[in-house]
């Protein structure tokens, strides 16, 4: 079976927002604060998985969360995921998720500026690439040797890989919260939806999960 790319938990607001504006080391998604993750945080896989504690909801929540993980090999994400504006300045940052990330995999962080890797606990490392979709994936897909690579986010860089038809396998997650300003993730990828089988899942806690998958 071909290795499959994906992105798995991406939220965004109802106007399509998937970051506010003001990201800085305080306020990692701007001004949208926690709100765009709140339904995630709720569940066992995200205490389990980013804050590092027990308990937490089981329901369709979990579930979909918990698909984030398995048969992944590799990762990319943007300069914008892996640290705050102007980063790349400071010698001593490693990423907003201490010692051991959540990764496990190699994860590719895309960046105009050259970077040494960085190994970190658990399995992941860092690697620093200034390169196009297409030939990012292609370095990631060697890496994930058979399993698949996930697209981690920030938006810009989903939106790249989707424009260039290189997504197969993508679950969004819609709040309903509307923030106004920010970083969109659909701009651009007029009748996107045509490319993939969509189903639509809404669940007690007020999100709806939108898979599209071909």
């Amino acid at each position: 079976m071909m290795s499959r790319v994906r992105i798995h938990n991406f939220t965004i607001s109802i106007d399509g927002f998937a970051t506010g504006e003001g990201q800085a080391l305080d306020t990692p998604f701007g001004h949208a604060g926690q709100r765009l993750h709140e339904w995630l945080l709720a569940t066992r896989f995200g205490r389990r998985e980013i804050l590092g504690e027990a308990g937490g909801t089981e329901g369709v929540d979990h579930v979909m969360a918990d698909r984030h993980g398995p048969g992944i090999g590799a990762e990319i994400m943007g300069a914008g995921k892996f640290g705050p504006p102007g980063w790349q300045d400071d010698p001593e940052w490693r990423g907003w998720w201490g010692d051991n990330p959540p990764f496990h995999t190699p994860t590719y962080v895309l960046t105009h500026r050259p970077h040494p890797s960085l190994e970190m606990e658990g399995g992941t490392t860092f690697h620093f690439l200034d390169a196009a979709p297409a030939d990012a994936l292609e370095v990631a897909l060697d890496a994930a040797a058979g399993q698949d690579v996930r697209i981690g986010g920030g938006p810009t860089v989903m939106r790249a890989f989707l424009a260039a038809g290189l997504v197969d396998h993508l679950h969004v997650v819609q709040v309903p919260i509307v923030l106004g300003r920010g970083v969109r993730l659909w701009d651009g990828l007029e009748a996107l939806e045509q490319q993939y089988d969509v189903e639509a899942v809404s669940t007690p806690s007020g999100v709806t999960h939108l898979t599209f998958s071909r």
